[in-house]
């Protein structure tokens, strides 16, 4: 599409421009048209690509006329924790100012960047807002998931003003979270999977030096950007990745937990993720698909339908990336980890 191309921060050292997910961008652009009367929760694995979706749909949203306040309190960057087009950015110091300067908890920092879209739609009749709210639910923890979810549900069923459209856009990267927030009907639920082939593909040649081939690269991430960047942090060597994946996510102790029926399951769906879905009626399938969905291993799938999710969904099956109908691996990298401390 005809919009420009975002810089963004991939790696140690390394910028790239945004690129691919066009169909996304398309279908955000034609929800907000149609109005936006729930939020939508756009969920997916870690590291796919929903926080560079969103800074990207920043531009693209200011150039169709809207007024956009992102609140993105896990950023790296302070002063991008929350971010405003032109027009609304003074709201955001007059907020600031009167919760006594920039807050240390990240709860707060939620609660302003809400407050300020409260203000943009207060401040004149007509106009066009969207808001994108990302990985919220971390910063103000899984408890509290639907009550933010129901208050930017209010922002949208009762503004404090009369705009000619409002849409609410919230990412989150935690599993647990569809079920808290899809038990209710305050919200529309929309996944999101790692990059398509050839998407993937341009990010890929965008990465300067010696570098594996692209379809090694494909094999072991599977489409994911973050992964992509870190292969190419620690010069492509998969081991450290797989190392660190094992270390941060205590999959060691997480198996040396199991019971020996969890285990065998385990391991059979390392090879086959439906194989989970398959046991479901087995109480260690359902304890053991909860365990791996609390630590961002696997992803639950929805159908392949245009309605189900904000881009190009995934294959019904590819088995080499261990994408099942109904579960996948976040990423391959995610599986070898598991396989390595099961050792089969």
């Amino acid at each position: 599409m005809g919009w420009e191309r975002v810089w963004l921060g991939f790696a140690r050292g390394l910028r790239v421009r945004f690129c691919d997910r066009d169909v996304a961008l398309g279908r955000l652009l034609r929800l907000a048209e149609e109005g936006g009367w729930s939020p939508w929760v756009v969920y997916g694995p870690e590291g796919c690509g929903k926080t560079s979706l969103f800074r990207q749909a920043v531009e693209v949203f200011r150039g169709c006329g809207y007024s956009v306040v992102w609140i993105n309190p896990l950023s790296e960057d302070v002063g991008e924790r929350i971010v405003a087009t032109e027009d609304v950015r003074d709201l955001i110091v007059s907020v600031m100012r009167d919760y006594g300067g920039l807050p240390e908890s990240l709860a707060k920092l939620v609660d302003i960047g809400i407050a300020v879209a409260y203000r943009v739609l207060r401040r004149r009749v007509g106009g066009r807002l969207v808001v994108f709210a990302d990985d919220i639910f971390q910063a103000v923890g899984l408890d509290r998931a639907e009550t933010y979810v129901k208050a930017l549900l209010n922002l949208v069923e009762h503004p404090p003003g009369r705009y000619e459209k409002v849409a609410i856009v919230i990412a989150t990267s935690e599993g647990v979270s569809r079920e808290r927030v899809g038990r209710h009907s305050w919200a529309y639920l929309y996944a999101m999977w790692n990059m398509p082939k050839e998407g993937f593909r341009e990010l890929y040649e965008q990465i300067p030096g010696d570098k594996p081939s692209f379809e090694d690269v494909w094999r072991w991430t599977g489409g994911n950007p973050r992964f992509l960047g870190k292969l190419y942090e620690v010069g492509w060597n998969v081991d450290r990745v797989v190392g660190w994946l094992i270390r941060g996510r205590s999959i060691d102790r997480l198996v040396a937990m199991l019971p020996e029926g969890e285990r065998d399951l385990l391991a059979e769906a390392v090879y086959d993720p439906d194989v989970l879905w398959e046991n479901l009626a087995r109480r260690e399938a359902q304890d053991l698909v909860c365990r791996l969905i609390e630590r961002n291993l696997i992803m639950e799938m929805f159908d392949r339908v245009e309605d189900a999710w904000i881009d190009v969904p995934p294959p019904e099956r590819d088995l080499d990336l261990g994408i099942g109908r109904r579960f996948a691996w976040q990423t391959p990298l995610h599986r070898e980890a598991v396989r390595r401390v099961l050792n089969v």
